[in-house]
């Protein structure tokens, strides 16, 4: 069974328990399939987001991030996972790390920060803003794809390593290897760069992220 067979599965048995059923005696894998995929409106797709329990992460949780921004943006910021001040105010990117995202799409890019879109690879808080886990991750990712998917960027951004490596699965490949490379990622290019968190900690860093940006507004 792959990773998203189980995925789907632990899905339709969370909708069947909800539904009062406790005992399933066989799985079928085909007909899993035919019942379960994933919307293919982003409203709707927030909705299986904000009932999801795949991992644990939703015991916890105040809200759900699932993305922000325009729904056609040329270009896609993907950061780790929500924040604690993201999860008490249901906002992506809130407080000094978000106001630094929007001077950098404003001041650089030059484009208003309403025209980007902005998401994480996970929809829920961790513990303590620790590094999530292969599983949580496992879980959440099927939403990405699909949100990517649906919102066709001509350019993804990955904001830290976490970011770029879960995404891309380049697990080995450390970020300042391949901060600021254009790459590919299926009809998109991906360009991984620094976090506005690791930015705050570390102001040097700066000219490096801004010739990353640079390199993206080439591009557009």
């Amino acid at each position: 069974m792959t990773d998203m067979e189980k995925i789907r599965l632990l899905k339709l048995l969370y909708q069947h328990r909800a539904m009062g059923f406790e005992y399933f005696q066989e799985y079928r894998p085909l007909a899993l399939k035919q019942q379960l995929v994933l919307s293919k409106n982003l409203e709707e797709l927030k909705c299986e987001v904000m009932q999801c329990h795949l991992c644990g992460l939703a015991k916890s949780r105040k809200n759900i991030l699932f993305g922000a921004g325009n729904l056609k943006a040329a270009i896609m910021f993907i950061g780790d996972n929500p924040s604690v001040s993201e999860d008490e105010t249901g906002i992506l990117f809130s407080g000094k790390s978000g106001e630094l995202l929007a001077k950098m799409i404003e001041n650089v890019l030059l484009i208003p920060k309403e025209e980007v879109y902005v998401t994480h690879i996970l929809k829920c808080k961790t513990p303590e803003n620790r590094v999530p886990s292969p599983e949580e991750v496992a879980c959440c990712k099927p939403y990405l794809m699909q949100q990517i998917h649906m919102i066709r960027p001509k350019i993804i951004v990955t904001l830290g390593s976490t970011s770029f490596h879960h995404l891309t699965g380049e697990y080995d490949t450390p970020i300042d290897k391949v901060r600021g490379a254009v790459l590919n990622f299926g009809e998109a290019k991906l360009i991984p760069t620094l976090h506005p968190n690791f930015l705050l900690r570390n102001p040097s860093a700066k000219k490096e992220v801004y010739a990353d940006l640079l390199t993206l507004r080439s591009l557009l």
